[in-house]
């Protein structure tokens, strides 16, 4: 009798280990959309669309290799606009959107995998032009150029600022050095990234006003074993010096 209750209850637990398994099933495959946001996500050929090989920059390789470690197939494709991949990240299940800054307006949105990097936000002016604030709501007296639906445009916004949003980061390295915009609300290390690329160099920081993180955003459908595997695989990488190597392969 003994013998047959120990039976019992270990098929019992052989299920409920098999349930717990199953919610992710064998084919799984998760939809994993990015932009060029370098030096963290971009295309090899520097074009707007690009997909798996195409891609590099230090969170691609993180989230690459995080995905093998966990086990877990997935597609990636570089897209533009960012706008449009967040929307599609909202709306659909099994996707997942990197580079993406956690912030508490966004926190219950998705399912989160991170830190996969820290960045600052920033205000940055034009060579030469040596304009300063002490806080944001200083600033609002000028013309902030930001970039649309990105996490740092949407925190202006939040705080009463009204900033001209463009499709494209790289839009305001332009109408920074033109005029059109007086200060440029981006992401450091990105914006100088950005602005090198645009063949423009002495950009002053003039206010640091907030330091963020860069997570794996993932659809709310997302299956939680999914996520704790991804985030396990990432936590592994971290303590084996995997992040900061690559950290040290780009900057």
């Amino acid at each position: 009798m003994l013998n047959t209750v120990k039976t019992i209850a270990l098929l019992g637990l052989t299920l409920l280990a098999c349930t717990a398994r199953a919610e992710v099933p064998a084919d799984y495959k998760m939809v994993l959309l990015t932009e060029n946001f370098p030096p963290f996500n971009m295309s090899v050929d520097d074009k707007n669309f690009a997909r798996d090989d195409g891609i590099d920059g230090i969170n691609a390789e993180i989230v690459r290799e995080m995905f093998k470690r966990a086990g877990i197939k997935y597609s990636l494709t570089l897209r533009f606009p960012w706008d449009r991949l967040y929307k599609l990240t909202l709306e659909k299940p099994n996707y997942g959107l990197f580079s993406t800054t956690f912030t508490p307006e966004r926190q219950p949105l998705f399912k989160w995998v991170g830190p996969l990097a820290k960045t600052g936000w920033v205000l940055l002016s034009a060579p030469g032009n040596n304009l300063t604030v002490k806080s944001l709501k200083e600033a609002g007296q000028y013309t902030i150029g930001a970039y649309k639906n990105d996490a740092v445009s949407q925190h202006l916004e939040s705080q009463g600022l009204a900033p001209v949003n463009a499709l494209r980061d790289q839009e305001n390295v332009k109408k920074l050095t033109s005029g059109k915009i007086d200060l440029w609300a981006t992401t450091d290390p990105v914006g100088r990234y950005l602005a090198k690329q645009e063949g423009v160099s002495g950009l002053n920081t003039v206010l640091r006003f907030n330091e963020a993180e860069l997570y794996l955003a993932l659809n709310k459908d997302t299956p939680d074993e999914v996520v704790q595997r991804l985030q396990k695989a990432l936590d592994e990488m971290r303590s084996e010096g995997f992040i900061d190597e690559m950290i040290g392969n780009y900057l």
